[in-house]
């Protein structure tokens, strides 16, 4: 077997995992969905490396979750990473920050979850490219059984139509009869659910928060709904996230010029969007033309779309770390935490929101972030063009 590649539709990712674990594969794993991709290197039917370009499939965050890291932590040692170009789990080793041992059992949690959560994908494709030897790569030797993995999707594959059953969308907020927990303790998942609870986080708020995997959270959300001691709260579900979203309007006037006063909609065919997108684009308008390019690759993707969605994102990206992060400026609240409250935020908004504390600056709130850098950025220009917050150059020490 030299390689093999295909669509989930035709061939479900569990079913290629346990072919090529049975076949003991070698080689390069490469999975895609819309703009999710992930990378895995397979030795002998095992996954020894693994890569995305999720950050919440990122180590850090990982190490974050599982309370073996602080988000401070995490951004010293990006710090040094940037200073010395090694390897993050090395660099917390050598520093005491995290022992060899558990940056071992962290990595090969990682490896699993990345190739679990994919599991559940309907969409997509699928590259696998066959070697004979494994490429040598830097890092801890680390691995994880393709069949093992197989076994753990069977038994996730029931545990999600259960936990959908009481849990039906991640916008949904959840509420804590504290008298039913049996083993609560300081510091443990279960009191910093109830917390976030409090708080009026939605299950995606809750999973920003603690950094965590989807099946990671649920599956201690619906042990907690067993125990009788969590329910679906009556209040109704946050909005959806739609991160850059504008209200973008035009209209052509005798001089088919661009001017406010029609709307863009669903009923505009892909070419009219695109068209729109390029007038944006070529006036320098990079924020609406961007979000009119995705608008248009979602109604009809092609390779031509993507392209110019890549080239708006790039684009849009160096113009937003201009604007909030050259040079380091610190953002700061312009309105009271209890007034915060009442706005209709989405969970990724409040999440970036409840990291400002006066002291950490746009870059280093978004690097921890379990957020695309380019969506934080978008969310952080939404916070200042609506006067959420204001931004201060950090004093040069």
């Amino acid at each position: 077997m030299r390689g093999v590649c295909g669509d989930f539709s035709t061939m479900p990712l569990k079913d290629l995992v346990v072919h090529l674990g049975n076949r003991r594969a070698t080689g390069t794993l490469n999975v895609e969905r819309g703009d999710v991709r992930k990378q895995l290197l397979l030795r002998d039917g095992h996954v020894i490396t693994a890569s995305s370009n999720q950050p919440r499939e990122y180590f850090g965050q990982f190490l974050i979750n599982q309370g073996h890291l602080t988000e401070d932590q995490l951004e010293r040692a990006f710090a040094t990473q940037a200073e010395t170009h090694i390897l993050l789990g090395k660099i917390l080793i050598m520093t005491g920050t995290v022992s060899e041992a558990t940056v071992r059992t962290v990595l090969s949690h990682k490896f699993r979850e990345m190739l679990l959560d994919a599991f559940t994908w309907e969409e997509g494709g699928f590259d696998f490219r066959a070697t004979d030897v494994a490429p040598e790569f830097e890092g801890l030797d680390v691995s994880v059984d393709l069949v093992d993995v197989s076994r753990e999707g069977e038994f996730r594959e029931t545990a999600w139509q259960a936990i959908r059953a009481v849990f039906p969308s991640g916008r949904v907020r959840v509420e804590v009869d504290e008298r039913k927990l049996t083993d609560r303790k300081a510091g443990s998942m279960d009191e910093r659910i109830v917390q976030l609870a409090k708080e009026g986080l939605s299950i995606d708020g809750m999973a920003l928060a603690l950094h965590a995997t989807d099946f990671f959270l649920y599956q201690r959300l619906y042990a907690l709904y067993r125990q009788d001691a969590l329910r679906v709260s009556d209040e109704a579900p946050l909005p959806a996230p739609e991160p850059g979203a504008h209200t973008v309007v035009v209209v052509e006037d005798d001089d088919d010029d661009l001017n406010a006063g029609g709307v863009i909609g669903s009923e505009s065919s892909s070419d009219e969007v695109l068209q729109a997108a390029q007038l944006f684009l070529d006036a320098g308008n990079l924020r609406d033309g961007e979000a009119l390019v995705r608008r248009a690759h979602e109604i009809a993707p092609t390779e031509h779309t993507l392209k110019l969605l890549r080239d708006a994102e790039s684009r849009l990206l160096t113009e937003l770390r201009k604007a909030l992060m050259e040079p380091s400026r610190v953002p700061a609240l312009m309105v009271t935490p209890a007034h915060l409250k009442t706005l209709p935020l989405t969970s990724p908004e409040r999440y970036l929101l409840s990291r400002i504390d006066g002291r950490r600056d746009v870059a280093a709130i978004v690097h921890v972030s379990p957020l695309q850098e380019l969506e934080a950025l978008k969310f952080f220009q939404g916070f200042v063009d609506t006067g959420l917050v204001k931004l201060t150059p950090r004093p040069l020490s």
